[in-house]
Parts: C-alpha cells; sequence; structure tokens
C-alpha cells in the first residue's frame, strides 16, 4: 500500500470513535468498515493534502468508509472518467458516501448531467439515489445552467416518486426542492409538478409532493427568490 494512503488511514483511525460509529449506524449509515470518524474531522485531514487524482484512485480501493469520503474530497473532477464514475457508483452501499461524493466530485465532472438521467432509471437503491443527487447539486452548484436543463428531470422526478425505498424517496423529494428553490419560474413549476405527484396513488408520491410543497410554499423561500 502507497506510503501516503497508510498515513491517511491511520488519521482517519486516530481521528475516530466508537462512540460516532455506534451514532453513524442510528442514522442510517453503514458503518462496517468505518473508523467512526465524523464529515468534518475527515475534511480536515483531506485539506492537509493537495488534489491528486492517483492518491483518490489508492483510498477508494481500501474500501474504508471514510477513505473513500476522503477520495471524493481530493479526486480531481477533470480527470474522471466515466468508467471510473461508473465503478465508484456501484460500490456505493450508504447514503452519506453516495451524497458526500456526488456533491463534491461528481457533480463537476464532464458527464454530471448524463448520469442524473441515466442513474435514475437504474434498479440499485444507492445508483438511483446518486442520480437524484447529482440533480439536487446541479442545481445549487451549476450557476449557468438554463431552466429548460431542469425541466427535463420533471418526467423522471414524478416517474420514480413512487419509489418507496427510503434512501430513494428522500432523494426525489431533494431533487425536486433543490430545482424549485433556484428561481421564480422554476418555483412555480416544481409547485405544479409536486400538486401533479400528490394525486398519485402512492404513500412515497404523496410524502414527497407534501413535503416538497411545504418548503417551496414557505415565505422564506419565495421571499428569496423573488428577491
Amino acid at each position: 500500500m502507497d506510503g501516503e494512503v497508510k498515513k491517511i488511514l491511520q488519521e482517519l483511525k486516530q481521528a475516530g470513535t466508537e462512540k460516532n460509529r455506534k451514532g453513524m449506524k442510528r442514522f442510517g449509515i453503514n458503518a462496517e468498515t468505518a473508523f467512526g470518524t465524523s464529515v468534518v474531522e475527515t475534511r480536515k485531514i483531506a485539506k492537509k493534502y493537495k488534489k491528486n487524482h492517483v492518491l483518490a484512485l489508492n483510498l477508494w480501493k481500501t474500501n474504508f468508509h471514510e477513505a473513500r469520503m476522503l477520495a471524493g474530497f481530493v479526486d480531481e473532477p477533470k480527470k474522471v472518467s466515466e468508467k471510473q464514475m461508473e465503478e465508484w457508483v456501484k460500490d456505493f452501499n450508504s447514503w452519506d458516501i453516495c451524497d458526500q461524493v456526488c456533491s463534491n466530485l461528481f457533480d463537476k465532472t464532464d458527464f454530471a448531467w448524463e448520469k442524473a438521467v441515466e442513474w435514475t432509471e437504474r434498479k440499485e437503491e444507492f445508483v438511483k439515489r446518486a442520480g437524484f443527487v447529482l440533480m439536487c447539486c446541479l442545481a445549487v452548484h451549476d450557476k449557468k445552467a438554463e431552466d429548460k436543463k431542469f425541466e427535463e428531470f420533471f418526467p423522471l422526478i414524478k416517474k420514480h416518486s413512487i419509489d418507496e425505498r427510503n434512501f430513494v424517496k428522500k432523494a426525489v423529494n431533494w431533487a425536486l426542492r433543490q430545482i424549485g428553490k433556484r428561481n421564480k419560474v422554476l418555483n412555480k413549476k416544481a409547485i405544479m409538478l409536486a400538486e401533479k405527484i400528490s394525486k398519485i396513488d402512492s404513500k412515497s408520491a404523496k410524502w414527497i409532493a407534501l413535503d416538497a410543497l411545504r418548503e417551496l410554499q414557505d415565505n422564506k423561500v419565495q421571499n428569496r427568490i423573488k428577491g
């Protein structure tokens, strides 16, 4: 194993606690290979190292939970291939790894928009979640994207709102809310979509719609997008 990788693993292990591991489990995080290192501490350790694509690949291969999260922090988006994204997404086994890698790395790659669509149509729970998380991240981070690109996500959000799996339905809801908070026009269209979803005969769909409407119609959100 590379010396730098060993050093990072040791740092992560020293920063971890059994209390944190138990806390991770309570929040639905797969902690089988975790040291119990918080995201905050993992970020601090990552900041000690320069962006390094090879280091990220080697950290991912260790299979340790926090090492994989850190890999997403230090990798170089422009050097990430479509093949790498497909290999990594298949390894996702916990919502926090999925969300952190998507929001810190995958959404900055050249394949982000493509995978946001592709992955939502996949059956695997965390692959499907990754697709919707990418929609969320693009809504927040891609400031130059036109509204129509987000509107193209609407049919997928509606289609998969009936997925009862917890980590999928929460991501579908998240995507709808983030797109709807982007600006006034998308807010109006997201509210219309949520109202349509609320009429679907599905517990998941109704929860997604009502929760999204609660936030999208909130005075704070309305005032912010008007401003």
